[in-house]
């Protein structure tokens, strides 16, 4: 087994998201020892914004290319690799106003690419990205879990489902900027639902 862990906090240290990825991915390697990890960082490692050399880039035929578009485009084709090579896929989600943080939508951007990850049909849009199993860490400064606020979560089960990634799992861990007992409270819930997911 291959798990990819998707960090994208702003930051690449300190990160609640990225401190409750790292307890599933654990979690997931005790229960299947032997699984490779690997680490994406998207504070160290961010991917450029889908601007418009981007789209440039991805509009211009492949042998009409300019050498810098050729390296814009094969950015995207490495994130996109590394994801059609895993099995799971573990991404730290921090909540930045209300939305997803600008280093995931860029991930996002990149691995979303028609006739590559997705296509249509004469029946709508088919996501090519199949078989993979997805665990989306939230964390949160307050608490949102299925109220209107919640933007995140149904972005999320749109945009992976509509790569074709449908067998997704929200651990949630919300409060932290509430004072520290909430912080123990959001730390011990997301234990909890690690625990109910994979046994102890």
């Amino acid at each position: 087994m291959k798990i990819l862990q998707v960090n994208s906090a702003a930051r690449t240290t300190g990160a609640n998201s990225t401190l409750i990825a790292n307890q599933v991915t654990a979690a997931l390697v005790a229960k299947h020892p032997g699984a490779r990890v690997e680490v994406l960082d998207l504070a160290a490692n961010p991917h450029p914004a889908l601007d418009q050399d981007g789209l440039g880039a991805l509009f211009t035929p492949a042998e009409q290319r300019t050498a810098e578009q050729r390296e814009r485009i094969e950015l995207d084709n490495a994130l996109i690799a590394q994801v059609q090579s895993a099995d799971v896929l573990v991404l730290g989600v921090p909540m930045y106003n209300f939305a997803i943080s600008s280093q995931l939508k860029n991930w996002i951007d990149a691995i979303a690419k028609a006739g590559v990850t997705f296509r249509y049909t004469e029946n709508g849009p088919e996501g090519l990205i199949k078989g993979k199993k997805v665990y989306v860490a939230l964390a949160r400064g307050g608490i949102y879990r299925d109220t209107p606020n919640d933007t995140q979560v149904p972005y999320l089960k749109m945009i992976l489902g509509f790569l074709g990634m449908t067998d997704v799992e929200f651990i949630y861990a919300e409060g932290f900027a509430m004072g520290e007992e909430h912080v123990k409270q959001a730390l011990a819930f997301a234990e909890t639902q690690i625990l109910q997911l994979f046994g102890e």
